[in-house]
């Protein structure tokens, strides 16, 4: 899975204000494989799992997230919205779990 940016900041029709983080949910987040290599579909509920995004926009006042982070939150706490054709995900900066920063071999340089 490569950890690239997917857009920029620049690229949006939309400025974020105060403490709300703009993130890119990965098409990948769907369907997921077993450490056996079992399939485990979307629309499984095995418990409360929080999903991985890149964070693509940041408001004024976020203090700890910055464009290109990777952050986990909790898929039920979320807003969606689309631009330009792709959907996002509009969070408070307060319900991200963690942050993992992009390395420059392209990984988190964190086993999370």
């Amino acid at each position: 899975m490569t950890r690239e940016i997917l857009t920029t900041a620049d690229d949006l029709p939309v400025t974020v204000l105060f403490d709300r983080v703009l993130v890119k949910v990965s098409d990948a987040e769907g369907e997921r494989r077993s450490r056996s290599g079992i399939l485990i579909p979307a629309t499984a509920q095995v418990a409360q799992r929080l999903a991985w995004a890149q964070a693509v926009a940041v408001g004024p006042h976020v203090r700890a997230i910055k464009v290109g982070d990777q952050v986990l939150f909790n898929p039920e706490d979320r807003f969606e919205v689309e631009l330009k054709g792709e959907e996002y995900v509009i969070l408070r900066e307060r319900d991200i779990h963690a942050a993992a920063s992009p390395t420059d071999d392209g990984g988190t340089g964190q086993y999370l």
